[in-house]
């Protein structure tokens, strides 16, 4: 006979609270503009293909899906189209 076991963390599928997987950014960078260009960190060797990033008005702020970088929008200096 089988028997199962439901492991105790946020990873199981049994568990709906997932806080414990929200991490902070490893770099954030305050920017200006409502969208944004992300190619990583070569000077760290974290290097990636560029991507351009559009940062919601709702948020305030976009992640890289590469590296995880944060950018987030200071509303008081933003142009742009927003």
């Amino acid at each position: 006979m089988t028997q199962y076991v439901i492991p105790e963390n946020s990873l199981s599928t049994e568990q709906t609270d997932l806080s414990e997987l929200k991490l902070p950014a490893p770099a954030t960078q305050i920017v200006t503009a409502w969208k944004v260009a992300c190619d990583g960190d070569d000077a760290g060797g974290l290097g990636h293909p560029r991507v351009w990033l559009a940062i919601s008005p709702e948020t305030g702020f976009v992640d890289c899906g590469y590296c995880d970088k944060r950018f987030v929008i200071d509303r008081d200096h933003a142009g742009g189209d927003h």
